[in-house]
């Protein structure tokens, strides 16, 4: 891909307060982008600029900036997902506007560039009223997937791999954002429900959170459901040994970018809606020169919770049995700003959206003891918010 040139003439950021600040999800537009946990996080429409994520940094830090706020996503930003391929070339946008909400009420609102992209909220279409589903992969392909990886780790060319499946859902009607990602919200409590030109989720999955030199990850691996699910977690010695070889290569990524790094004890059972998974913390200070929450991600994704390990193994192994490209599921998404700062998590729990149609996906880690028919059992529970959130009672 061509590298992206610094827009000619320089960028210039606004960013004023807020005192009330709306409801961020009825903002959202067809080709914008949304972040948001709860009530807090920002929505952004317009585009300013597409950049290379090679050239995002050097970008940002060329636009002139009117910021009294001085906080994480206030200023110059680049939104965007990227794809699940760490390979693949990736863009991300520097949006014309942005409206963030804190979880007080207030906020601010940013402008970039032409004051033309003023947010404006889109008149959407009637949702669908019928829809119907069919997986990509039948239950004895999976069965001959997971077969296949499992005697690869047999024969110890593999610790992990993550395999996914497709659903295709195909509807009367365009599907229509802002009530998907509203039902998301309600429905996964502690989720970042995000929104990046068509691909919509709520993700359970932090990847990397920077704010000047403090550094947040929270992986998790191991899931179960229902009301139970906490239990069976902790008794979980295949669950265990799957979280924490995520945590292990976390830390190995993380550690000797900070001067000191902690693990939480765990790792603990966290609630998301209906599903359960098995959560460590971890909270460190980086060392100076501060690495950007770009340069993390980067260095960090894919974990081996999407992918497996090792990495370059499991990567080849989800090409040649899986036989679709992921796109962007299961990659990063997210933003940073001009300071560095920045938010990912995973792209999980989604859907990239169409027109009438909408792809979903769900992984399973396979370990050395997996069963064929949990996995798949496993795949059911992880589709199902989205495909509530999709088709509607």
């Amino acid at each position: 891909m061509t590298s992206v040139a610094a827009p000619t003439p320089p960028l210039r950021a606004v960013t004023r307060p807020l005192d009330h600040a709306p409801d961020l999800l009825d903002a959202v537009t067809p080709d914008g982008f949304a972040f948001v946990r709860g009530d807090a996080g920002f929505v952004a429409a317009g585009v300013a600029a597409r950049v290379h994520v090679d050239d995002a940094e050097a970008i940002l830090g060329s636009v002139e900036v009117d910021d009294p706020l001085g906080e994480p996503a206030t200023g110059a930003l680049a939104v965007g997902a990227l794809g699940f391929d760490p390979d693949a070339p990736g863009l991300l946008t520097i949006p014309q506007v942005v409206i963030g909400r804190d979880g007080a009420g207030g906020g601010w609102i940013t402008e970039i560039g032409d004051p033309a992209g003023r947010l404006r909220v889109p008149t959407w279409a009637d949702e669908p009223t019928s829809w119907e589903i069919v997986s990509r992969v039948e239950r004895p392909a999976w069965r001959s997937q997971v077969d296949a990886a499992l005697a690869a780790i047999g024969q110890g060319e593999l610790t992990k791999v993550v395999l996914s499946r497709a659903v295709t859902v195909d509807a009367d009607r365009p599907f229509v954002v802002p009530p998907i990602v509203r039902r998301l919200r309600d429905g996964q409590p502690g989720c970042v429900v995000y929104y990046a030109d068509g691909l919509v989720g709520a993700s359970p999955e932090l990847l990397v959170r920077r704010a000047g030199t403090c550094v947040e990850s929270q992986p998790l691996a191991g899931t179960a459901r229902g009301v139970g699910g906490v239990e069976a977690l902790r008794r979980s010695r295949k669950d265990a040994h799957e979280h924490q070889v995520v945590v292990d290569d976390i830390v190995d990524v993380l550690g000797p970018r900070c001067e000191h790094l902690s693990v939480s004890e765990g790792p603990e059972p966290l609630r998301f809606g209906p599903l359960v998974h098995l959560a460590t913390g971890l909270r460190g200070e980086l060392r100076a020169p501060a690495a950007s929450a770009l340069t993390l991600v980067r260095a960090l994704h894919p974990t081996p919770a999407v992918a497996g390990t090792p990495r370059e193994a499991a990567l080849r192994a989800v090409a040649a049995l899986e036989g679709d490209d992921r796109g962007r599921y299961a990659g990063p998404v997210g933003w940073v700003d001009g300071r560095g700062d920045g938010e990912w998590v995973v792209a999980l729990r989604g859907a990239e959206l169409d027109g009438t149609r909408a792809v979903l996906r769900a992984g399973a880690g396979i370990v050395a003891g997996s069963d064929p028919d949990a996995e798949w059992a496993e795949t059911q529970a992880k589709l199902e918010p989205m495909l509530r959130a999709l088709v509607c009672p």
